[in-house]
């Protein structure tokens, strides 16, 4: 579902894209075609990094399957670290924004996840979404009765709720009372990211333009999410997917497929690549699918 709204920069040094709900699917995976389209792009000598909501830690097998081998972000930009995880910056909540937070979550019946440093701090191990985070992250979290002791390491928070329409309503009034201690946005209907002022996608891609040297201008960015905003709006030029929400699409220069339907791979050999592999990509990928 190719959308096209302005063109490409004439020249692209580099291609930032979001995880969740953009390089994998629903189901977690990367498709053949997703790892063929960034093959192509290492080819091309364009650079290719991510910012996700993901811890460091979580992100390992995304970057082992696409040789990343440059500074990526984690909790969307509140840790830049190495391909080895070796700490390059990072900007973690203040406590106090923290304990606020969580008392916010409470009371509007949300569970609360705490990021900080390698634990992922949960109070329920039966609550909603948990047993998708693992095999996301791909490490179990911790079960503590309090929280409170972790507060003073957050790289993240993650309200989490099935209700979407109160975890909406949440993430505008914690958006409210937190106003410049933290940054507050969605990375999924179900997902509310509480972060430090600094930890967000916009701020994470400046800073690595800076450690890249290379200008902004010549990035390319991909995303789904309301905290990939940010990111969009910083970007030479960007591209929402086709499962974004409607405002997250507007804010796009323009729309691909959905996640479901190899959208990412779909926009690299479209709007970076000029269609020129597109051909080859798609032999890869079959190749790499009987394999």
């Amino acid at each position: 579902m190719t959308r096209p709204s302005r063109s490409a920069p004439p020249k692209i040094s580099a291609v930032v894209s979001d995880v969740d709900g953009t390089l994998v699917t629903d189901d977690k995976l990367l498709t053949e075609h997703t790892k063929a389209a960034v093959a192509a792009l290492h080819r091309r000598g364009i650079i290719f990094s991510i910012i996700s909501s993901r811890p460091p830690r979580g992100l390992r097998m995304v970057l082992d399957a696409l040789d990343v081998t440059v500074p990526f972000c984690g909790f969307n930009g509140g840790v830049i670290t190495g391909p080895d995880l070796s700490v390059i910056t990072e900007h973690l909540l203040p406590a106090e924004a923290a304990r606020h937070a969580i008392s916010m979550l409470t009371a509007s019946g949300a569970q609360s996840w705490v990021f900080a440093d390698l634990d992922w701090v949960v109070r329920d191990s039966g609550g909603p979404y948990v047993d998708l985070e693992e095999r996301t992250v791909g490490f179990p979290p911790t079960v503590v009765e309090d929280l409170s002791p972790y507060l003073h390491r957050v790289g993240k928070i993650v309200g989490v709720s099935r209700d979407f329409d109160r975890l909406a309503q949440c993430e505008r009034d914690i958006r409210a009372v937190l106003a410049d201690a933290a940054f507050v946005a969605r990375s999924q209907p179900q997902y509310l990211d509480i972060t430090h002022p600094l930890a967000n996608k916009g701020v994470a891609l400046l800073a690595l333009s800076a450690l890249l040297s290379i200008s902004v201008s010549e990035i390319v960015v991909v995303g789904d999410g309301g905290n990939d905003i940010s990111m969009f709006e910083q970007a030479g030029f960007s591209i929402a997917m086709g499962n974004a929400a409607p405002a997250v699409q507007r804010a796009a220069d323009v729309v691909t497929d959905s996640n479901r339907e190899n959208g990412f791979a779909h926009a690299i050999e479209r709007f970076v690549l000029g269609g020129e592999e597109s051909s080859s990509l798609i032999d890869i990928a079959r190749a790499g699918a009987r394999r």
